[in-house]
This record gives structure tokens, sequence and C-alpha cells, in this order.
């Protein structure tokens, strides 16, 4: 086994998370993976993960080799892709990570279309509940929204996405509709927990004036399908992306709230680890879904195209 063999296969360990999950990705039996791990934690002269039946953990040297590993590997890549003809052909693995509402709605009708156009490129699309360290888990594209805090990642707008409040009309009927934002603190509002940040405080703004509220209700969630279930129920008023909730807003199950105030814009981003040379599978994936986004007239034609099958 050479070196470059073995930072590869450590860099799979870890990201698989088990000796049971690699061995059945590769096609092999766990005695194997185990053996292979044994052999190269002998050659190291360290051991590189503590091992339990359920679960590995990666000791300190093993996060060492894995960090400076993987930016390795993700440099010897880059110099084959930039002196090699696959910058031209897109092909490969392409692991791409978004969040399980817009995964589903959006991102698996493109892939549909996406895997017409490149049958030479595998996609594999990972469903969370948030967005996730792409490197940590080795994805080479992530869908994120509003803003890119971390400034070792490109970030290239895909679609413009607003957020929106929104209530049934049988909440409306019997709780009333709020005129300012002040008037929100009286009614019953869902309340959306998807991120660390503080939940259940809503920024509004209007030209120069700002308003923020502090919203309560008997309801809350961390999943957007649920809270929209809710809200539809006429349990309350939500804070929801535009993506979500246009069809129920063009249906009349869903009335949209405070329409002359804004909410912070929840912009759709691909976002991708800064690289001097773009790999042609993920150039051409984020190329294709600004293609994609941008020929739909608005959120309610969620991917019909694609499935046209």
């Amino acid at each position: 086994m050479n070196a470059i063999s073995d930072l590869d296969f450590f860099v799979q360990l870890v990201k698989q998370g088990s000796l049971v999950a690699l061995a059945r990705e590769l096609g092999v039996t766990p005695p194997a993976i185990s053996s292979r791990l044994s052999q190269l934690e002998k050659r190291l002269g360290v051991r590189l993960l503590n091992r339990t039946t359920r679960r590995l953990s990666v000791t300190h040297e093993g996060e060492l080799y894995l960090a400076t590993g993987s930016r390795l590997l993700a440099d010897l890549q880059e110099l084959e892709s930039s002196i090699s003809s696959s910058r031209a052909m897109p092909k490969g693995l392409l692991r791409v990570n978004a969040t399980f509402g817009f995964g589903r709605r959006h991102m698996a009708p493109a892939i549909i279309e996406f895997a017409r156009r490149y049958p030479e490129v595998e996609v594999q699309l990972e469903l969370t509940d948030r967005a996730v360290n792409l490197a940590d888990k080795a994805f080479d594209i992530g869908i994120w929204f509003g803003t890119v805090p971390d400034s070792r990642m490109v970030a290239r707008k895909i679609a413009g996405n607003r957020r929106l409040l929104c209530a049934a009309p049988a909440y409306l009927a019997k709780a009333g509709a709020p005129i300012t934002p002040h008037d929100l603190q009286a009614h019953q509002c869902i309340v959306l927990r998807e991120s660390d940040a503080a939940y259940g405080t809503w920024h509004l703004t209007r030209g120069s004036k700002r308003e923020t509220v502090k919203v309560r209700g008997a309801l809350s969630t961390n999943d957007g399908e649920t809270a929209l279930l809710w809200t539809l129920a006429g349990f309350g008023i939500l804070m929801r992306s535009e993506w979500d909730v246009h069809t129920h807003l063009q249906a009349g199950r869903l009335v949209p709230i405070l329409q002359d105030w804004a909410l912070p814009v929840a912009d759709v981003f691909a976002v991708y680890p800064e690289r001097m040379n773009l790999s042609a599978k993920v150039s051409a994936f984020i190329d294709f879904l600004s293609e994609w986004f941008e020929a739909k007239p608005d959120w309610n034609e969620d991917g019909r195209q694609a499935l046209q099958i």
C-alpha cells in the first residue's frame, strides 16, 4: 500500500464512520478493513482511531493525519484535473449536500435533468436537517441559504428567495391580522428551531425603519415541513421561505402577513471550498443549477419539467 492510497482509505473510513459502513461501500468484509487499518497504524507507529463495537473516534494523531491528508488529496486531485482532459468532460463522483425540504422539492428534480445531460457523473445527494461543514464530510457542493459566513467557501447565487410571514385564513378569521410588527407578540406564532441562532426573534424592515420582535406560540419544531403543516391547520403565523409556501399562497390556503415589511432574504447559494482549479463536474453542476433556476418564472414550477418521464 502506498501513502496516497493509505490517505484515501483513512479519509473514507472517517467519513463513513465505521468499519462496517466502509466495508459495505467498498464491497469487502469488515475484517479486511480492520486489517488494513492495523497495517496503516503499524506503519505510522501511532494509533489513529479508537475503536468500539458501535463507533470510531479519531485520536489526536488521527486528526492531524486526516486534516493534512485531506488537503493533500484535494491538491492532488486539482493537479490531475489541471493537466488532464477531465475539465472538458465532467465525470466521476459528485457529492452534494442540501437540506431535507429544499433537497426533496427542488434539488432531486434538478438532478434528474443533470444526470440525463451528464451521464458520466455519479451524483450522491445527501440531505440533512441543516447545512454541514463541507470539508468534514467530503462534500463537493453544499446548497446554503442567506449569508455565507465561512470565508473559506466560494458561494454562487443560484436563485433569489424571500422570507414571508403567512397564516391560514382560518387562523386570521379567529385571531385577526396583525397591522404592525409589534402586533405579532399578541399572536400565536409557530417557531422554527432550525439553527443555533436565537429562535423566535423576527427582524423586519420597512425603508430605514427596523423592528425586532420576540414571538411565541404553543407549537415549535426544528422541521420546516411540520411547521408548514401546523400553519395550514390554522395554529398560527409562520415565517417561511417563498420556495416552500408559494403554491399555498397561490391557492389561497395561506395568506401573506405584513406585506409592506421585509424580512431578511434567504437567497439560495451553491457553496464549495475555495480551490485554484475547479473540477469539471463541480463547474458543470453549478452552471446547470444557475440555468435551471433562472429558467423558472417563479417557485411554483417545483421541478415539473424534470419529472416528464
